[in-house]
Order: C-alpha cells, then sequence, then structure tokens
C-alpha cells in the first residue's frame, strides 16, 4: 500500500484565468420545445462554465444573451464561442471568492472549423 501523502499545494481553481470554449448548444437542446430553447441556451451555457471554471456564481454577459436570442426564442445557434473569464469577487460579504464571467466571441466568416480551447492572455 502506497503510503498517504499530503502535498501542499495550491489549488489551481483559485486563480485567475480566461479561456476560450466552443459550446455546442445543438446536442445540449435536442429535444427540447421551441418555446424553451433559449432560455435553456441559458441555463446549458451557466452549468458549462460552472463545470469548467469550478465557481458556483457564473454572469452571462448582456451581449451574449443578444446573441442567444438574435434569431428568437426557438432559432439558438448550432455553436458558440464564448470567453470564460475566472474573476476575482470584489464584494467582501459575497459567499464565493470568484465568479465566472461569459462573454460572446465574433468568430471569423469561415466558422468553427478547427478552433480549439484557448488561454487568453489578460491585462490586469
Amino acid at each position: 500500500m502506497a503510503p498517504n501523502r499530503k502535498d501542499n499545494k495550491s489549488s489551481a481553481i483559485g486563480e485567475v484565468v480566461t479561456r476560450e470554449y466552443t459550446i455546442n448548444l445543438h446536442k445540449r437542446l435536442h429535444g427540447i420545445g421551441f418555446k424553451y430553447r433559449a432560455p435553456r441556451a441559458v441555463k446549458e451555457i451557466k452549468k458549462f462554465a460552472e463545470k469548467q471554471m469550478g465557481t458556483r456564481d457564473v454572469r452571462i454577459d448582456s451581449r451574449l444573451n443578444k446573441a442567444i436570442w438574435a434569431q428568437g426564442v426557438r432559432g439558438v445557434p448550432f455553436r458558440m464561442r464564448v470567453r470564460l473569464a475566472r474573476m476575482r469577487n470584489e464584494d467582501e460579504d459575497s459567499a464565493n471568492k470568484l465568479y465566472t464571467l461569459v462573454t460572446h466571441v465574433n468568430i471569423p466568416k469561415n466558422g468553427f472549423k478547427g478552433l480549439q480551447t484557448e488561454n487568453v492572455e489578460t491585462t490586469e
């Protein structure tokens, strides 16, 4: 049996980081009724951001919300490119030390082919 080791490593979740992801909303909205598609897309993006960034507090940017709803309640885009930014919470009496801000990223005309998850350098 291997001995139990306790490494004093700081959690990777504790650091501030920004990444770009492509979310396939088509598979997440399959089988959802037309009148529930755009609201469910917002919930699915929040769930994705919570899982990837490890924060309970997820905030959706207003431009991302407009991009989701641009073609109406039932015409949600099949894929979306989003930027997830894990940031420190300025509110001292908040339960969460970190929050995730989700913003929309415009993609070039040639589409989503070849795009991968990227770390984005932030200037603070």
